[in-house]
């Protein structure tokens, strides 16, 4: 038995027959070319605070601060911004095949008959959305990955 202190996928082929790895998304493992057999145990992040510091109203509000913060990172997960362009007459089908968190924004583009577009829509979708997008007449379709989502 050995251990190892970061890259353990990578050691596979080299010091192990198998290994026990923390994994966030796995993208390293089966990059690796491996695959994973069970899963042990899942796991959850908590934000704990002593009883004093959170009855502390300055620190209680840094608290719910970084608690916003982080839940608005785990929110992102998955999920992109697609921005695009598409005529005045097209925008209906184009609106048709778009997902949205509440309504897609639609903005009149400058001194044109046509519009800017953007919603968040999952990251699961937006392979087949893209084309879809495209054979509706949108143009200039750009995805853009997201660091937080706050309601």
């Amino acid at each position: 038995m050995q251990f190892s202190y970061g890259a353990t996928e990578a050691k596979v082929p080299e010091i192990a027959d198998a290994v026990v790895e923390i994994t966030e998304t796995g993208r390293a493992i089966r990059a690796a070319g491996l695959r994973v057999i069970d899963t042990l145990l899942v796991s959850h992040t908590e934000l704990i605070a002593n009883r004093e510091s959170f009855a502390d109203p300055d620190k209680a509000r840094a608290m719910a601060q970084l608690l916003v913060l982080l839940e608005g990172t785990l929110e992102a997960r998955g999920r992109v911004l697609v921005k695009l362009n598409v005529s005045a007459v097209d925008l209906d089908a184009v609106i048709d095949v778009l997902p949205s968190m509440k309504s897609p924004t639609v903005s009149k583009l400058f001194g044109d008959d046509a519009y800017a577009v953007e919603t968040v829509v999952p990251k699961t979708e937006i392979n087949v959305l893209i084309p879809a997008l495209k054979e509706r007449g949108a143009t200039d379709i750009i995805e853009l990955a997201l660091s937080k989502i706050v309601h």
